[in-house]
C-alpha cells in the first residue's frame, strides 16, 4: 500500500485553516472532515485509529458514512485538529438569521 509524504507543521496549519473555513461555511460533512483530518496527519487508518483508541474498520466505517459515531468518539477526533462538537447553521440559513 502506497503511503503519502508526512505533512510538515505549516501543512498541517493550512489544512486547520481549511478544514476551520469549511466548518463555517456549512460545506464540510463528517465522513469528509474526519478523513481529511487523518490524511492531513499523514496518518494510516491504522494509525489514526490506534492513536483514537478504535479500529482501523471503525475509522473506515466514519469516513464512508456507514458508522454512527458516539459524540465521545467525535470530540476525540475533534481535539486531534483544534475542534469542538457543535451544531452550524446551514450556508442557507445563515444569511436569513445575519440580516
Amino acid at each position: 500500500m502506497a503511503r503519502w509524504k508526512k505533512p510538515t507543521k505549516d501543512e498541517i496549519l493550512q489544512n486547520r485553516r481549511t478544514l476551520a473555513e469549511r466548518a463555517r461555511t456549512g460545506d464540510l460533512r463528517l465522513p469528509e472532515a474526519v478523513a481529511e483530518i487523518r490524511k492531513g496527519f499523514g496518518m494510516t487508518q491504522e494509525e489514526f485509529a490506534k492513536t483514537l483508541s478504535l479500529t482501523r474498520r471503525q475509522v473506515a466505517e466514519i469516513e464512508t458514512g456507514a458508522a454512527n459515531p458516539t459524540l465521545e468518539t467525535l470530540e476525540r477526533i475533534g481535539r486531534l485538529f483544534g475542534f469542538a462538537v457543535g451544531l452550524v447553521p446551514k450556508a442557507e440559513n445563515r444569511s436569513d438569521t445575519e440580516k
